[in-house]
């Protein structure tokens, strides 16, 4: 049987999810106008007060929230509670500028302990598990949110923090870790490591990987799954909304359980804005419904995926979204044809003899876009004599046009030739200046 931490909400009526949804937003709307500055000038510019927003259809009606508010707002100007009632700040880090800052009040970290409980618990992970928790710890929010949930369920807790692969590997060994926490990308790495090490992973302790952080595909599962000898998983989660907790994979792996309790999902067309119907690919929009430092109002996570509200096996009937597929700010546009990199990942995972590691490189020849895609082969590959190379590089370029609809140039190089990360993996290069 399914184990799930928390049945009451978690198996919910369609029904009575959407009238505690309406309660609890009704509830948020009201600590953010009276409380954010930014949320109240939004709603006055619109015309809004929180009593108009009188069913959840309504939610259309506000403004969105973006990564911008929070910066424009720096260090605490989107906080809805007096500094002194914050117990913890976390900040991720921006692309440009000044990283946007989080806060939690004690019941939020109870609050969000909970929900990290319910996917690490969907996952496999019980009291009697061992986690090893190589995600960095400090201002980033994953290494806490998992370490806190661990604790919550009742599992030992091993903080290694993110690096020496060498240890982490020994620590894995001696300790008898259970579950792994860490990117996907780190848990190849990991993988790679021991194969040199001549270590055996039927030889270890674990059974469940908690993999976050970062887009990855199914053939990447099957890599990890089959290279580490565990039952890899999924999650999601972003600091400004609360950090990871916002979903999680079940045993059917068949889509991330979001916890509709805790936050509204919406699908929009990230040009338009508009909403889109259930089950389009879009871009996902969260809206907090529990937290009480940070208040998030429809906001807009640029990732890129689409929602099923199918019934699950597993027995939770809240809504599944999908492995995303990129961001839309993330996404490139090539020719005029919008790529994300796990299609890619997908195209090569597939083809016998590429490694899992593989880097794209986007430049604008006069004109005209062009596209490399760096990839590292096994040796027999790369030292094989040239007509068989150009053969191979002929078969891969051929199955990405036909994935893409766009044309790119692959090239060979040497296995371990392309840099690793201990965090998130850099796939793309881009020269262009658009």
């Amino acid at each position: 049987m399914e184990l799930i931490w928390d049945q009451t909400y978690e198996c919910m009526e369609r029904e009575e999810i959407q009238q505690l949804q309406l309660e609890r937003l009704q509830a948020t709307l009201n600590r953010a106008y009276k409380n954010v500055t930014c949320y109240r000038n939004k709603f006055n510019e619109l015309g809004i007060v929180p009593e108009d927003i009188q069913s959840l259809s309504d939610l259309t009606r506000l403004p969105f929230t973006t990564k911008e508010d929070l910066r424009l707002n720096y260090p605490y100007g989107m906080f809805a509670v007096p500094l002194r009632e914050v117990v913890r700040i976390h900040s991720s880090s921006g692309t440009t500028g000044k990283p946007t800052v989080v806060g939690y009040t004690k019941h939020d970290l109870k609050t969000w302990s909970g929900l990290v409980a319910r996917f690490m618990t969907a996952a496999g992970v019980t009291h009697d598990d061992v986690v090893q928790i190589a995600f960095g710890y400090g201002l980033f929010t994953g290494a806490f949110g998992l370490h806190y949930g661990s604790e919550t369920i009742g599992a030992s807790v091993i903080p290694m923090s993110s690096g020496n692969t060498e240890k982490q590997i020994m620590i894995m060994q001696d300790y008898k870790s259970t579950a792994l926490v860490c990117t996907p990308t780190y848990a190849i790495t990991l993988a790679d490591k021991m194969e040199r090490m001549g270590i055996d992973p039927k030889n270890l302790s674990l059974k469940v990987g908690l993999f976050g952080g970062e887009p990855w595909s199914e053939s990447m599962r099957k890599e990890i799954e089959t290279r580490l000898c565990l039952s890899a998983t999924d999650n999601y989660g972003l600091s400004e909304v609360i950090g990871p907790g916002v979903a999680g994979e079940c045993s059917c792996k068949c889509g991330m359980h979001i916890f509709e309790d805790a936050f509204i999902p919406e699908i929009i067309d990230p040009e338009t804005c508009q909403v889109l119907p259930p089950g389009s690919v879009g871009e996902l929009v969260l809206t907090t419904l529990t937290k009480e430092a940070l208040p998030m109002i429809r906001y807009r996570t640029r990732d890129i995926t689409s929602l099923d509200y199918s019934k699950c096996d597993c027995g939770r009937t809240m809504v599944r979204m999908k492995k995303t597929m990129g961001r839309s700010d993330d996404m490139l546009i090539i020719k005029g044809v919008n790529v994300f990199p796990s299609q890619i990942e997908e195209v090569l995972f597939a083809i016998e003899g590429c490694e899992p590691h593989y880097q794209l490189v986007v430049d604008r020849i006069g004109a005209m876009d062009e596209l490399e895609v760096r990839i590292e082969v096994t040796e027999n590959i790369f030292f094989d004599e040239m007509k068989k190379q150009r053969a191979f590089l002929e078969m891969v370029e051929k199955k990405i046009a036909s994935m893409l609809g766009v044309g790119a140039t692959v090239k060979l190089v040497e296995p371990n030739s392309i840099p690793r990360q201990e965090g998130k993996a850099s796939r793309v290069i881009d020269k262009r200046k658009i």
